[in-house]
């Protein structure tokens, strides 16, 4: 799904490394890189990039813990969660925002829009969002 998401948005060469850590990982992470002190779904870091080359080098880094407290609010699977988590930290590589209602809307329905792609959807009435 990640070069989907790449080629979608005109990046066809790079590399895009998946992780997936525990809480406490990714509250070290989020305090040491984004200042922020507290535990998070997903972080997403843009190392390099060259979009007139198509080329993007980036990390993405989501929480397993998180995920499964989620997806059991959501009824849906762990691993699903994750799926989404890496979706949407890539759509933030790509360029992709959520800091306004507007920019959130727009990124949740590329984020269904990808799960759909993979033969999954949201949970009715989720209204979740991943940071």
């Amino acid at each position: 799904m990640v070069s989907a998401i790449l080629c979608d948005h005109g990046f066809h060469d790079g590399a895009i490394s998946l992780a997936i850590v525990d809480d406490p990982t990714i509250h070290q992470l989020n305090v040491a890189y984004l200042q922020h002190d507290y535990p998070t779904d997903v972080l997403s870091f843009t190392l390099a990039s060259d979009p007139e080359r198509g080329w993007l080098e980036g990390e993405v880094i989501a929480s397993s813990e998180t995920a499964e407290s989620v997806a059991q609010e959501y009824h849906w699977p762990a691993a699903t969660e994750l799926i989404l988590y890496f979706i949407h930290g890539t759509l933030h590589l790509v360029g992709m925002d959520d800091a306004t209602s507007e920019l959130r809307q727009n990124m949740q329905h590329m984020e269904t829009k990808y799960l759909q792609l993979l033969g999954l959807r949201r949970p009715t009435g989720d209204e979740s969002e991943v940071s």
